[in-house]
């Protein structure tokens, strides 16, 4: 699978999980979603960066009783990736929140969040915290994520992404490279497998995606923060500064609280 080779062949996993699903138009961009049916609160599962709903295929693969909702965010996995256009976290926050209304209208749900999932989580229930959120939000569930960047730990893609020679590391990002990056998050005890890799520089490289990567990791850096930074008011009436030390959630978490 070479660089550019934007019509690669889905894998059979791969295809696989994209025949479970469907792709819905939201805000005019084809987006790939998995739904079913089940009890409430429906599950709204929010995948991390660089990957896509097809990490939560294990769990899906196991049953509930709930229903469910997995999409690929924009610009990730089976969803359309246009090269210009806004990936910020409001724009996913936005995507989620009207994919929520449209899928199941007036029922409760609660978000499963990993990774850059758990930061469009945080935005969904700032909005919902304002008494702007259009979903009736009842829990939430975050995995391991980087809400508080100065406590993140990105790979070494994940820097380089984010110097100024990230378009041009985008451009020339291949799957070997990923492959070793993505293995490091796997202990000696449970290996990553190699069709695991392939599906995922699969979805990755779908439609050009690797080549947008550097757009993608805006997640680190223009987060669900307001974008106008500085002191806000709670709806308390405490005040609330962003952290200085990176933090880029409007929610109240400790570091950011004053008074």
């Amino acid at each position: 699978m070479g660089l550019g080779d934007e019509r690669m062949q889905l894998t059979a996993g791969v295809e696989s999980w994209r025949s479970r699903g469907r792709t819905l138009t939201v805000g005019g961009r084809g987006i790939h979603v998995f739904r079913c049916e089940g009890a409430d609160p429906v599950l709204v599962l929010l995948h991390g960066f660089p990957s896509s709903s097809y990490d939560w295929r294990g769990l899906l693969d196991e049953g509930t009783e709930r229903a469910i909702l997995a999409f690929d965010f924009l610009g990730f996995g089976l969803s359309e990736k246009p090269p210009e256009e806004d990936y910020s976290l409001f724009r996913q926050a936005d995507l989620a929140e009207e994919l929520i209304e449209r899928e199941f209208p007036g029922r409760p749900c609660f978000l499963v969040a990993h990774d850059m999932g758990t930061s469009v989580a945080t935005e969904l229930m700032a909005r919902d915290l304002e008494s702007r959120l259009n979903v009736d939000l009842v829990g939430a569930l975050l995995f391991n994520g980087s809400i508080l960047l100065d406590r993140a730990r990105p790979t070494l893609g994940q820097k380089l992404l984010r110097t100024r020679a990230g378009p041009l590391f985008a451009r020339l990002m291949n799957e070997r490279f990923f492959r070793r990056q993505f293995a490091l998050l796997f202990s000696s005890e449970h290996p990553l497998d190699p069709r695991e890799a392939a599906d995922q520089w699969n979805l990755i490289a779908h439609g050009g995606g690797h080549r947008l990567s550097h757009r993608l990791i805006v997640y680190m850096t223009s987060g669900s923060a307001t974008p106008n930074a500085g002191t806000e008011r709670s709806a308390t009436g405490r005040s609330r500064s962003h952290c200085s030390g990176g933090c880029r959630t409007r929610l109240p978490c400790p570091p950011c609280w004053q008074g």
